[in-house]
């Protein structure tokens, strides 16, 4: 019989909200949410995390978790943080430090010292409320970069439950690693997890270069998705698995009537033009800059795309607490203004941006309704936006522009039109091809993607992962072969080496 299963995470997948003097839940947005939500939905467990904001006094957080729990099939505990805490913890540490360095962004990297001591503070305060909630036969699965200390924490207080930690964002080559003050204290965190799992080959190659190089008596063995390593106290396995979606919500949600009728009337709104659609978080590894100018320089090489082609960039809200972020927001809205006031023409504006989260339907209409799809990230651990647009492609047309860069390059690169955000020529070329290939092409890649990721879906990752960790889950779908993913792995990995590892910002 499986474990119970502890996810536990920086967030919560809800968000707490204060309106009025009430505090109400709503659903979180983001990957993570995304891929998990179902897993937990389906098999049962407990989410452990923040819930976004301070609770006002007098109000009972547990009471309102259990409810939350109770409309969402699985059960919430959380962990409260002081402004301070949030602030060096989150704001700081974890996303003006770890997330620049392992995008290899370190330029950006802010290595405050009482960043680091907040961190380890914060992470010992998940542990003791993880550990409030353990059962003896538990399998605690910590999730991302926020909580790589949650494990030696727990080791530290007495928890012997096997514990597992995957890494939703790239790990970066040793010498962008070497940067950070605290790469020991980092690596033998770590190593005290049972399970590692990272995204691509490469990212794992990475981690696995650090802890040769800088922990000593301790090298990585072994040949395939998952090898291992022998620390003082244990072996941990080191795997690959790249995460996915519910292929089958997706699908499903774009055949929904509402869906149906929104998208019918996105056509009508972009009547006899082809609609590219990008869809990105606020953030400068998105490469959104980069795509709006390489998508001007389209406009001005090829002249025979003006008035027949509009891109729809939607930005969503993120992290704007963060110096650097408005700017970033700035420079968007700066461009696409110099785009439209440069080629709009009556009754054509070259680019409709949007500042907002999209909901379910909204989005899936979108999914539906657009002809090319762009994700140009400069970096990024996987891209879940990728395989949903594909997963909502029902009638198996559409164009993926995918970066290079993007970890979902390693398993959809047969498929899609890749190319390097850096590249405006390349990009402005790419827009261009996207925008002539036949119907027959478009098919036969994207009933190539659908293919993958309908057999490689989210319950494929959580299956692989706690096989990886010795349980054995029997709730969910079984797995399809190995050697599958083993062929869209290998067919990529020269590529995906010679792209990734040769990254110097």
């Amino acid at each position: 019989m499986s474990s119970r299963l502890v996810v536990v995470s920086n967030r919560l997948p809800v968000v707490i909200e204060n309106i009025d003097g009430t505090c109400r839940s709503r659903p979180a947005s983001g990957g993570l949410v995304t891929a998990v939500t179902p897993v937990l939905r389906k098999r049962g467990g407990l989410w452990i995390g923040w819930p976004g904001t301070q609770v006002e006094e007098g109000v009972d957080l547990k009471e309102m978790m259990n409810k939350t729990g109770r409309r969402a099939g699985f059960e919430f505990d959380s962990v409260t943080l002081t402004d301070d805490e949030r602030d060096k913890f989150y704001y700081g540490f974890s996303n003006e430090l770890v997330w620049p360095l392992f995008h290899s962004l370190h330029t950006r990297c802010n290595f405050d010292p009482a960043f680091w001591k907040a961190y380890r503070s914060v992470n010992c305060k998940y542990a003791r409320v993880t550990k409030e909630n353990l059962r003896d036969n538990d399998f605690i699965w910590v999730q991302d970069y926020h909580l790589m200390h949650l494990a030696k924490e727990l080791r530290e207080i007495g928890v012997r439950q096997k514990i597992g930690f995957f890494l939703h964002i790239p790990f970066p080559p040793p010498e962008i690693f070497l940067k950070l003050p605290w790469r020991f204290e980092v690596l033998e965190a770590l190593l005290e997890y049972d399970v590692l799992g990272f995204q691509t080959q490469s990212y794992r190659r990475h981690f696995a270069q650090c802890i040769n190089s800088l922990i000593p008596g301790t090298s990585v063995r072994g040949r395939g998705r998952i090898v291992t390593t022998q620390t003082p106290r244990r072996t941990v396995r080191i795997g690959v698995f790249p995460i996915s979606i519910d292929y089958n919500e997706f699908a499903d949600k774009a055949v929904e009537p509402g869906a149906v009728r929104r998208a019918v009337e996105i056509h009508e709104e972009f009547w006899r033009r082809k609609l590219v659609f990008g869809l990105d978080r606020l953030d400068y590894t998105k490469g959104i800059p980069e795509r709006i100018r390489a998508f001007g320089d389209a406009l001005e090489t090829y002249p025979q795309l003006r008035g027949k082609i509009t891109l729809v960039q939607v930005v969503v809200p993120s992290r704007t607490a963060i110096d650097g972020y408005q700017d970033l927001k700035s420079e968007i809205e700066m461009l696409i203004s110099e785009v439209n006031g440069k080629f709009t023409a009556p009754g054509w504006v070259p680019i409709h941006y949007v500042f907002r989260n999209l909901d379910r339907t909204e989005l899936t209409a979108y999914y539906r309704s657009a002809d090319i799809m762009s994700v140009t990230p400069l970096r990024d651990g996987m891209n879940l936006v990728a395989k949903e647009y594909c997963a909502c492609r029902v009638d198996n047309d559409g164009v993926l522009i995918l970066s290079e860069f993007a970890g979902t390059a390693a398993t959809m690169h047969r498929g899609a039109l890749l190319v390097n955000p850096h590249d405006r020529e390349g990009m402005a070329a790419a827009f261009y091809n996207a925008f002539m290939m036949e119907l027959e092409e478009q098919r036969t890649r994207m009933r190539g993607l659908r293919q993958g990721i309908r057999k490689f879906d989210v319950y494929w990752w959580l299956n692989m992962f706690l096989k990886a960790a010795g349980d054995s889950p029997n709730d969910l779908p079984a797995a399809p072969e190995e050697s599958e993913l083993a062929d869209l792995l290998s067919s990529s990995h020269a590529a995906e080496t010679a792209f990734q590892d040769t990254i110097q910002m």
